[in-house]
């Protein structure tokens, strides 16, 4: 079976990790990879940003240039503009941008334009996931549909998955490293082989029953902080109009102990605001 063939490359350490966009989200995981001994591409339209790389110098606050250098020089960490070497990856994983149109929908270009790279390269064995932020049915509606045009088929020449970033730029504390991932296939295989591959670089892997419910999830946990990023604010009016330190007022609400999990989550987004104004 194909997911048994690319499982024991990923266990062996021989796959070849291709990561699509070197921002935010997809350098560290580049980084992530290459540190825990796997032969990692990373592939760029910029130019510039792949130069970078290659020299050994990091634009993302959250890596060190000393981390960049070091892989780069063990030859397990290069970023290329070249599409044409995603044929010689055996996982690939697209970390592209999705801003939101003028009409609040979705832009998905940058996602269709690097699924029409792989989908040119395509080649039995291979593992794709998708971390961009997106609607649910994005991965087995689109990039299944695409790739299959090629004739390959899912599950028998390649597998694909969702799993979404979960990135907070500038937090010490949670990293790529030790922050869970979920991951949803298109198929049980799919899920299988890609909880596995992030499995060899993050402490937690959660695997839920389809891409649908990764991507989802995802949805719900952008509405939750969106939600509670408003709800701040407009407490912070009050409290600005009542002559109330709001910080004051957060910190005592921080000590009610129940319930534990929703409190904290809601006031941790509400101090997150201090980074963000």
């Amino acid at each position: 079976m194909i997911k048994d063939e690319i499982i024991k490359l990923i266990t062996e350490r021989r796959a070849r990790v291709g990561v699509i966009g070197l921002g935010y989200v997809g350098l560290p995981l580049l980084i992530e990879f290459a540190r825990n001994g796997f032969d990692s591409t990373g592939f760029e339209v910029d130019e510039t940003k792949a130069t970078e790389i290659n020299d050994g110098r990091s634009y993302i606050g959250d890596v060190s240039s000393s981390a960049v250098k070091e892989l780069t020089a063990t030859e397990r960490l290069r970023a290329t503009t070249n599409f044409d070497h995603l044929k010689d990856c055996d996982a690939i994983i697209i970390c592209v941008p999705t801003p939101l149109r003028k009409t609040k929908e979705p832009d998905v270009s940058y996602i269709l334009a690097a699924a029409e790279e792989i989908k040119r390269n395509l080649r039995r064995g291979q593992v794709i996931v998708l971390e961009s932020t997106t609607y649910p049915g994005t991965t087995d509606e689109v990039l299944l549909t695409m790739f299959e045009e090629t004739g390959m088929k899912l599950d028998t020449d390649f597998l694909l998955a969702f799993s979404p970033e979960r990135v907070d730029p500038g937090n010490p504390q949670f990293q790529t490293h030790n922050i869970p991932k979920v991951v949803g296939g298109c198929t049980d295989s799919s899920t299988e082989a890609a909880a596995h591959l992030y499995s060899q670089i993050v402490k937690e892997v959660f695997a839920v029953s389809s891409a649908r419910v990764a991507e989802a999830a995802k949805l719900l946990e952008n509405t939750f902080r969106a939600v509670n990023i408003g709800m701040a604010n407009e407490m912070a009016r009050l409290c600005y109009a009542l002559n109330i330190d709001t910080w004051e007022v957060i910190r005592a609400a921080a000590t009610k102990p129940w319930p534990k999990r929703s409190t904290r989550v809601c006031l941790s987004t509400w101090f997150s605001l201090s980074r963000m104004d």
